[in-house]
């Protein structure tokens, strides 16, 4: 349960606070997609489990597959049980899960939720406009129109993220890792999430202290939201 909410907007937080009201929860569309995100992969951990586990205990298969979900998907990081080591695509399904992460304003990683949600209506906003392309078609959140320049700057950042994480992933497996855990390992790092896969499932001791240095960067740029550390390598931020 803190989990889930350490993963909400701490804006609503303060307004249900002040308002001695609920109502701000409800009527977000960023924490509407965040709980349904998270109900999606519990319920589905959870019957995959049930179906392909050998667990003997139904009560410790929930309370294991709702917990690693929730944690997961949260970037929160904990962990009851090795999830590495469940069958077939559950662990990969939880890792994809945190690059999702939480919403915007959390203490979650990830991309957040606002901006998956943001490039999910462009995205259908692109098929509308190959279908009608005079029509003019308006991007809302919260019933409010959101401006062209946040969309742009959201697709920005996806690219930036994207190009960063190819590059880390490149270099990790030049350092001699393997692919899945380069890949687990940037993704653990970057959205802050903490355990991995493979090599890094349990502990980052094993690999070389050149991959240690590398997702030490990865961790900083990823709590940083990327641009930040950007705009620091960039020539025009030195210019007078």
């Amino acid at each position: 349960v803190f989990m889930i909410f350490s993963g909400i907007n701490f804006t609503l937080h303060f307004f249900a606070w002040r308002n001695q009201s609920t109502q701000p929860y409800w009527h977000d569309s960023e924490l509407r997609a965040y709980l349904s995100i998270m109900g999606i992969v519990c319920l589905v951990t959870c019957i995959y489990l049930s179906i392909t586990s050998d667990y003997t205990d139904l009560t410790k298969m929930f309370v294991d597959g709702i917990f690693q979900s929730i944690s997961i998907a949260t970037t929160t990081g904990f962990t009851t049980t090795q999830y590495q080591n469940w069958p077939s695509f559950r662990p990969m399904l939880l890792l994809f899960a945190s690059f999702l992460g939480a919403c915007a304003g959390s203490t979650g990683g990830g991309i957040k939720i606002v901006r998956v949600l943001l490039l999910f209506k462009q995205g259908i906003r692109e098929v509308k406009r190959l279908i009608h392309p005079n029509a003019l078609f308006i991007i809302k959140i919260n019933d409010k129109p959101v401006q062209e320049r946040v969309i742009n700057a959201i697709w920005g950042f996806f690219a930036a993220y994207t190009a960063v994480f190819i590059f880390f992933q490149l270099v990790l497996m030049a350092s001699g890792l393997d692919p899945i855990t380069a890949f687990s390992a940037v993704a653990a790092c970057l959205n802050n999430l903490g355990p991995g896969l493979g090599d890094v499932s349990a502990h980052y001791n094993n690999i070389n202290d050149f991959a240690k240095w590398v997702l030490c960067f990865a961790m900083l740029m990823g709590r940083l939201e990327i641009f930040t550390l950007l705009v620091l390598f960039s020539p025009v931020f030195w210019r007078k």
